[in-house]
C-alpha cells in the first residue's frame, strides 16, 4: 500500500497517516515497516521472520473425548467444559470451527412390535398400485382429509423480545401461570389442487372449529354486564362432542367445498387414535357420510405415529407461529385470530407438507416400522422456484421388498 502511493521511492505527504487509518494501526507502525523495507532493499524485508513460531498456541482438543462423557453431563457448554476440564470459551471457539456440533433432541413415541407392523402396513397401503414395480411411488393423496385437535394458548409462559437499549421491558400478566386462557380447535386440511397452468383451483382448507359455546353472564364484572352474551370453552371434549362436530360441522363443510369434478370419488377422513374420537364404523357418522350420494369414510392412522398426519407433522406448528404474532387477548380474540391464521396460511406450503409426509413414510419403510429417523429435507422451496417440485415421492423397490418381508404374513 505504501509502494502504490510513492513517487520514485519517496513517500508523499500524508501517505503514512492514510495507510495507518486504512489498516487501523498506529502510524508509527507504518513508519517502521517502511524503514525496514528500505534497509532490506525491497518488500521481502518486511515479511514476518517468525513464521509458525509466534502467536498464541491452540489448546489441544480431542473431539473423541466428548463421546466418552454421559449425555446427561453435556447438555450445556459449561457442563461439558467441566467434564473436559477446559474453559467454556475454548469450547465455544471449537463449536464455531465445526470441531463439535450442537444438537436439539426431540423425544419419540415408544413403539411396540405391533405398532411397527401397523406403520409398515399403513405406509405400504399408501403406495400407488399403478406405479411401475421397479420404481414405486406413493399416491397423490388428493382424496384424503387430515383432521386433528390442538390447544391454542393466549400466550406463552416465557416469551423472547428484542428491545432497544433504553426501552422499557414489556409487562405481561395472568391470574395463574398454570391456567392460561386456551381454546381447543378441530382442524381439517386436504391437499390443494392446481390446474395444468399451475393456478390453484382448491386450497384444501376444509375448516377449523373451536370447541366453545355461547352463554350469558350471570353476574356483572369489569369486562361485561350481567346478561351479556359471552364465549366459553367446553369443559371437556367427549366422544359425543366429537361426533357432533364431525357430523354437523366437518361433513357439511366437505360437501360444500369439495371440488365438483371429484364428487363421485371416495373421500377418506384421516384421524389419530385418541380415546375421544369416534369409531370408524360409527352408525350416526356413516349414515351422514353416505347421504346424498357421497362416499366419505373414516380411517385411523397407526398408533403412536404423529409423523403420519400432516397437521402434527408441520401444519399446526406453522399455524401456531402465525397465531402468536397476532398477540391474542380473551377467548373471543383467540378464536378470531386462530381462524385468521388458518385463512392466511399459504396453501402451497400445506401442499409441501404432503410431500414431507410421503418422505416420512419412505423413512418408516426403511426403518421397517421404526421412527429412528430425521424428517427428510427435500429443498422444496428451491424445487418450487425452478418449477421442478414433484407431485409424488418415489420409494426404492428394495426398500418396499424388505418392508414386505418384515411382515409376519409375507
Amino acid at each position: 500500500m505504501l509502494l502504490e502511493r510513492t513517487n520514485q521511492g519517496v513517500l508523499n505527504q500524508g501517505v503514512v497517516e492514510e495507510v495507518a487509518e486504512l489498516c487501523q494501526v498506529n502510524y508509527r507502525t507504518v513508519q517502521n515497516i517502511w524503514l525496514r523495507g528500505k534497509r532490506a532493499g525491497g518488500i521481502h524485508g518486511v515479511a514476518n521472520k517468525r513464521v509458525k513460531t509466534c502467536g498464541r498456541k491452540k489448546i489441544p482438543f480431542d473431539s473423541d473425548a466428548i463421546k466418552k462423557i454421559e449425555l446427561s453431563k453435556r447438555t450445556t457448554l459449561k457442563d461439558l467444559a467441566n467434564e473436559l476440564q477446559m474453559a467454556k470459551t475454548t469450547l465455544w471457539r471449537r463449536l464455531k470451527e465445526g470441531r463439535m456440533k450442537r444438537h436439539t433432541n426431540s423425544i419419540k413415541s415408544t413403539l411396540t412390535d405391533d405398532n411397527k407392523l401397523g406403520q409398515i402396513r399403513f405406509c405400504l397401503s399408501m403406495l400407488d398400485e399403478l406405479s411401475v414395480p421397479e420404481e414405486p411411488t406413493f399416491k397423490g393423496m388428493y382424496n384424503v382429509i387430515h383432521i386433528d385437535e390442538k390447544w391454542f394458548y393466549r400466550t406463552k409462559g416465557t416469551q423472547n423480545y428484542y428491545l432497544a437499549p433504553d426501552e422499557e421491558e414489556p409487562y405481561r400478566s395472568t391470574q395463574s401461570k398454570g391456567f392460561i386462557e386456551k381454546v381447543m380447535f378441530l382442524a381439517a386440511v386436504a391437499r390443494p389442487r392446481y390446474d395444468d397452468h399451475g393456478v390453484m383451483t382448491f386450497d384444501g382448507k376444509i375448516g377449523i372449529w373451536p370447541f366453545t359455546y355461547q352463554d350469558f353472564a350471570k353476574r356483572r364484572s369489569p369486562y361485561r354486564e350481567r346478561g351479556e352474551e359471552v364465549t366459553k370453552v367446553l369443559p371437556s371434549v367427549t366422544k359425543d362432542v366429537s361426533r357432533d362436530y364431525m357430523v354437523n360441522k366437518l361433513l357439511p363443510a366437505i360437501k360444500a367445498l369439495w371440488p365438483a369434478s371429484e364428487r363421485g370419488r371416495t373421500i377418506y377422513i384421516h384421524q389419530d387414535n385418541a380415546k375421544t374420537h369416534i369409531f370408524v364404523n360409527d352408525s350416526v357418522f356413516c349414515a351422514a357420510a353416505q347421504a346424498d350420494g357421497w362416499d366419505i369414510r373414516l380411517t385411523c392412522q397407526p398408533p403412536n405415529s404423529p409423523d403420519l398426519n400432516i397437521l402434527d407433522l408441520g401444519f399446526f406448528a406453522a399455524l401456531q407461529a402465525l397465531f402468536e404474532k397476532m398477540s391474542p387477548g380473551k377467548i373471543v380474540d383467540i378464536v378470531a385470530k386462530v381462524k385468521k391464521a388458518y385463512d392466511t396460511y399459504p396453501a402451497k406450503r400445506s401442499n409441501r407438507i404432503f410431500l414431507t409426509l410421503q418422505s416420512c413414510m419412505r423413512e418408516v419403510l426403511k426403518q421397517k416400522g421404526g421412527n429412528r429417523y430425521k424428517v427428510p429435507q427435500m429443498r422444496k422451496s428451491f424445487l418450487a422456484a425452478l418449477e421442478m417440485l414433484p407431485d409424488v415421492v418415489p420409494c426404492d423397490a428394495d426398500v418396499v421388498i424388505a418392508a414386505i418381508e418384515a411382515l409376519p404374513d409375507a
